[in-house]
């Protein structure tokens, strides 16, 4: 069966943008769009074709995964527009490629084609364009034959403070060792281990 579809737009269309004022930014709307994904329970795989520009690169950095085609195009133009990237990728797009890289994305309008993408690990994966959704649903395969509770878990985990752990490390431990997917799945292996 098909899982949901996103839809994925390039960025904020120019002319609206330019009729935006302070209320407008303060309230904050994309920003906490994208905060709201990046923090959804499950993993989030961005499927990228074409351009993923100011928003639209900030809305792919709110997802777990970003795989994409070699044409695509990554970028943050906001500087050259008199603005900033104000809907986080002054923050994760350094957590994705590194400070020097990000740097030049958002201080030189520098626009990565799919191949340099995925060269600065912005992009986990590559496919041809009539490859990319069926990547994207093998991504999805992968992750959703996983536990669902340690990959959800884990996503929590991943993004704690580094002064939570080992602490929140060793809870989660302890409610995964009385999960019964653990036992069954500890023991499906043993049973194959033994064949």
């Amino acid at each position: 069966s098909k899982g949901p579809r996103g839809i994925f737009a390039s960025g904020a269309d120019i002319a609206q943008l330019r009729e935006r004022r302070r209320e407008d930014a303060l309230r904050g709307i994309n920003s906490g769009v994208f905060h709201r994904i990046a923090k959804l329970p499950s993993p989030v795989i961005a499927a990228i074709d074409g351009f993923a520009l100011g928003g639209g690169l900030e809305l792919a950095l709110a997802a777990d995964f970003r795989l994409a085609t070699p044409g695509a195009k990554f970028g943050q133009p906001e500087a050259n527009l008199g603005i900033i990237a104000g809907a986080g990728a002054l923050w994760r797009l350094k957590e994705a490629v590194g400070n020097p890289l990000a740097k030049e994305i958002l201080l030189t309008g520098r626009v990565l084609t799919g191949e340099e993408a995925a060269q600065s690990h912005l992009v986990n994966e590559l496919f041809e364009p009539e490859a990319l959704e069926d990547g994207a649903r093998e991504w999805a395969k992968k992750i959703a034959a996983l536990d669902p509770l340690a990959v959800r878990l884990s996503k929590q985990l991943f993004d704690m403070p580094v002064e939570a752990h080992p602490a929140i490390d060793n809870i989660a431990q302890a409610v995964l060792f009385e999960s019964e997917a653990k036992f069954d799945r500890m023991q499906a292996f043993l049973d194959r281990k033994k064949k």
